[in-house]
């Protein structure tokens, strides 16, 4: 794997027991500097090898300075709500933003590095890169904070998440109490720690009630994606009661080869999917609400807090989320 070559300003900072901007004087300008502290930075630079980088610069003079983040899509309405809260939160810092999506890159390790090379902070969202990638850019000095994962390995990092399993479970019950015996989840476990969570959630439940779990049916996470694995589950001779997909998006996709098969929802099949985006209210679609925007609001002012305290104790927060209960399940005694 590619290491990570460029350690920040704030590695040497913190290695000679300085500010930032006293690193910045004592490069720049050696004689503002007392020997004995010059000496320390020097001996600083000098152990870690480090070469001072424009942004660096910048931030220690009190200049305006960027953050990165690194989205594994930039395509869909969850990941636009999260850029959004993470945008307004980092112009109300002063800060201006790198963004990086790595669906589709030949090389997104590379990618990563490189972003991370370029800016002051980086926010790592979801399954981008591995935890090893994380602990490279991490152990190079750079202020780092995981948004919708899990913390790295070896790692002491911020890590701001949304609750997932109980809630899942939770929605599963609401299922099992309309008397639903045979589900589907729509959504790959191994390739997003959220659905990972929403799975094991939804599988501990129906555990629980008596009922197997059924196997994830693997797919994207956009409308396309929910319409061809829906196309397929129709086809099997024994058809779910109920679909729980990993987000709205899955379930809107299932909710159009329903129509275009004559089924209707909920009379033939029940819905639910996650996030709660607009959409979802306007089709009355079971779902799990996640605060889109302060996942990302909160990741923006932890990296700025970050940044300014590098060896303050790691943050660590699960956001919590709410089962809403519309018509897409079936009918319920308010209805």
């Amino acid at each position: 794997m590619k290491a990570l070559t460029s350690v920040t300003i704030y590695a040497v900072a913190e290695r000679a027991g300085v500010s930032i901007a006293t690193v910045s004087r004592a490069l720049r300008d050696p004689g503002l500097v007392a020997a004995a502290t010059r000496a320390r930075v020097e001996e600083a630079v000098a152990a870690l090898n480090f070469t001072p980088s424009r942004l660096g610069r910048s931030l220690a003079e009190g200049r305006h300075a960027a953050n990165g983040i690194v989205f594994p899509d930039l395509v869909g309405p969850y990941y636009a709500e999260v850029l959004l809260g993470y945008e307004e939160a980092a112009a109300e810092l002063g800060r201006s933003v790198l963004i990086l999506g790595t669906r589709g890159r030949a090389d997104p390790t590379a990618q990563v590095l490189d972003l991370a090379g370029r800016v002051d902070g980086l926010v790592v969202m979801g399954q981008t890169v591995a935890d090893e990638v994380v602990a490279s850019i991490v152990a190079g000095g750079l202020p780092v904070v995981l948004l919708a994962r899990p913390p790295a390995l070896d790692c002491d990092t911020d890590t701001v998440t949304a609750e997932n399993e109980v809630s899942a479970a939770g929605l599963a019950r609401h299922l099992l109490d309309h008397g639903y015996r045979r589900f589907a989840f729509l959504g790959d476990p191994a390739g997003s720690p959220d659905v990972a969570g929403r799975y094991t959630g939804v599988a501990a439940a129906l555990s629980d009630a008596g009922v197997r779990p059924p196997a994830p049916v693997r797919c994207g996470f956009d409308v396309t994606a929910g319409y061809d694995a829906a196309v397929a589950l129709l086809k099997r001779r024994t058809r779910p009661h109920a679909v729980i997909c990993a987000n709205d998006e899955v379930a809107l996709g299932v909710q159009e080869a329903c129509a275009d098969r004559g089924l209707d929802v909920p009379a033939d099949l029940a819905l639910a999917g996650w996030d709660d985006i607009m959409t979802a209210r306007f089709v009355g679609l079971t779902t799990v609400r996640q605060p889109m925007r302060k996942l990302g609001a909160t990741a923006a002012r932890w990296l700025h807090e970050r940044i300014l305290s590098p060896s303050s104790p790691p943050h660590r927060k699960v956001l919590p989320t709410q089962l809403v209960v519309r018509r897409s399940c079936g009918t319920h005694a308010q209805d």
